[in-house]
């Protein structure tokens, strides 16, 4: 029978309980994380957000009630206890931090009792994740989770002082707002008062934040909610958190220089992690070139090597045709002692090399005795192929793999393999943390599907002045003061310089293929804002369930929201979405009609 706990007052949290109140009374309560029931004795292991404390009840310290009631404790009651700190009598647990203590309980009261939960609650759940995701309220009592959430509150809490002692502004913006195009798919919310029309959910504050650059506020920052509409995978959800921040009067260095200090003092208080500054940059054609990727993890080498010009002379079609395209290339990366590596290992990276947009995988595989097996070696000469390995840095144990196409997608597929080597060959070690900044995107990226120039980032980013009179002849070759922040592979952040001048933005609308019309109805509160002076500025936003999952050491964001969703978008717990009462849909005038039905 559950009681009320009038009267008594929690002194301490049970990890909070020090060897220095050895002999002192404390008042604890908390969960059963598990019981033992010797006979004259009962064992209890309390526990509550902040770790364990263990509980012994023994007829005579504790009343003939109160043992009775401490030998029908079971798994997640909760309870509130009063008792005496001790040195344990038995053996020291060191994988606690109270355990070389127990509190000698001389009074118990049940709070509430409780069922048999439907997985057991500890760290490093088995539990299938659907399961947990259902009794998620049960899963957040789990001790990881309960850290990855109290790490995650401290680096939102750190954010803010440090922001605010650097000068910015905490200002919220709108949850209500336009739907505007450039971006993922929106989440739309129907107006009742205007029937017909929709709000959209923000996919971030871009143009707000801008505003408030317009409005003289300086330096904003704002810890945002943020929504998108597409699909999901280990580090999206659909909605997710950002820090969000906009600067006035600032250029590239300024932003870079507030953020790694940023991260800098992140790290050494959440982590005791120093961070070196200042953290490497490299240009955006040399991460490509170099790893494949605009999000390149700099733990391992494995770099990709162009050996376009030394096969340009080899009569291998693969090559030859690859070679032929306009932006084609031929490029390797060198698996350092893995020339042993059987051959069904090797069709396997094939297959996944394949799900890249590769038509397959050329490979060298040196024996440790300097044999070589390739599966295109009856098409060099001997020559070609001892020039080729040594290009490649090849030597004896080692396995060559090759891609050939257009460069984006020999990039993809190697930037992808590299990746997927390292982690299978445990070369990935979650513990270091190696930050670099990309920098010089391209402003504008190439859309076969809609076939135009579409923007990188965002329609209103900076691009580079010394590339802007190639905005006419040679769009693709433009770069933009585009600036991403990655770690370990992983983009936590990025953001970029905006334009402020008319004339510039205009053109950009332009090449992006708006009309002057379309873009005033699209975005005519910000184009009407930046005809009544507008200062320079710059921003970034991080995301903040990206940055803290890596710093928790998870695979998955999910592990440090409080309540995620799934892949297919919903909530596995409060069964999210749902179909709603028809008085409400009348309300909104919405009907819904089935796909084939409106046809």
């Amino acid at each position: 029978m559950a009681e009320s706990m009038m009267g008594m007052k929690r002194s301490h949290r049970c990890a909070e309980v020090t060897e220095a109140q050895i002999g002192s009374k404390v008042t604890l309560m908390g969960w059963v994380q598990k019981s033992r029931n010797k006979g004259g004795i009962v064992f209890v292991d309390l526990r509550d957000r902040s770790g364990i404390m263990q509980l012994i009840f023994e007829n005579g310290s504790i009343d003939e009630e109160g043992f009775e009631k401490a030998g029908k404790l079971r798994s997640e009651f909760v309870i509130a206890v009063t008792g005496t700190v001790e040195k344990r009598s038995g053996a020291v647990n060191t994988n606690l931090k109270t355990g070389t203590m127990e509190v000698r309980v001389e009074y118990l009261r049940v709070l509430a009792e409780a069922e048999t939960p439907p997985f057991p609650i500890e760290e490093n759940s088995k539990t299938k994740e659907e399961l947990r995701l259902k009794y998620r309220y049960l899963d957040l009592r789990r001790p990881d989770i309960q850290r990855n959430l109290m790490m995650r509150s401290k680096v939102c809490t750190l954010t803010r002082a440090f922001m605010a002692d650097e000068g910015f502004v905490e200002i919220e913006t709108p949850m209500l707002g336009k739907s505007t195009p450039e971006g993922a798919r929106d989440y739309l919310v129907p107006s009742r008062v205007h029937p017909g029309s929709f709000y959209a959910l923000p996919q971030s504050p871009q143009l707000f934040k801008q505003l408030l650059m317009c409005s003289g506020y300086d330096r904003y920052i704002q810890i945002a909610r943020c929504f998108r509409d597409e699909d999901l995978r280990a580090d999206r959800q659909p909605e997710f958190t950002q820090i969000d921040m906009e600067l006035s009067f600032v250029d590239v260095d300024d932003v870079i220089d507030v953020n790694e200090r940023l991260l800098a003092h992140l790290f050494k208080e959440v982590l005791d992690v120093d961070v070196p500054l200042p953290i490497q940059r490299m240009p955006w054609q040399e991460a490509m070139d170099r790893f494949g990727s605009d999000k390149p993890d700099l733990r391992f080498g494995m770099e990709l090597t162009n050996v376009s010009d030394t096969v340009k002379d080899v009569e291998f079609a693969v090559f030859k045709n690859a070679l032929e395209l306009k932006d084609g290339s031929v490029r390797g990366i060198n698996a350092k002692g893995q020339g042993a590596m059987p051959r069904k290992k090797i069709d396997k990276l094939v297959e996944f090399a394949k799900g890249y947009g590769a038509k397959g995988l050329a490979y060298i595989a040196i024996q440790e005795d300097g044999t070589v097996k390739s599966s295109f070696a009856k098409f060099m000469t001997e020559e070609q192929m001892a020039s080729l390995i040594q290009a490649m840095g090849g030597e004896n144990g080692d396995l060559l793999l090759f891609a050939a196409d257009r460069n984006k997608i020999v990039w993809n597929v190697l930037g992808a393999l590299r990746l997927k080597l390292a982690e299978e060959l445990g070369m990935l070690d979650k513990g270091e943390y190696r930050f670099v900044w990309i920098t010089e995107f391209p402003l504008l990226e190439w859309s076969d599907e809609e076939n135009r120039f579409m923007a990188m980032h965002h329609p209103f980013t900076m691009p580079m002045e010394e590339d802007w009179a190639k905005i006419d002849s040679d769009p693709g070759a433009v770069r933009a003061k585009a600036y991403d922040i990655v770690l370990n592979g992983c983009e936590i952040g990025g953001g970029s310089v905006r334009i402020h001048q008319n004339d510039i933005q205009e053109k950009m609308f332009e090449v992006l293929g708006f009309t002057k019309e379309q873009a005033w109805e699209q975005f005519s509160f910000l184009l009407s804002a930046f005809k009544y002076g507008v200062p320079p500025h710059a921003g970034l936003a991080y995301g903040l369930d990206r940055l803290v999952m890596l710093m928790a050491q998870e695979d998955s964001i999910r592990d440090v929201i409080a309540f995620p969703k799934v892949k297919d978008a919903s909530c596995m717990m409060t069964e999210a979405p749902a179909p709603v009462d028809e008085k409400q849909l009348l309300e909104l005038e919405i009907a819904h009609v089935a796909p084939e039905k409106a046809e």
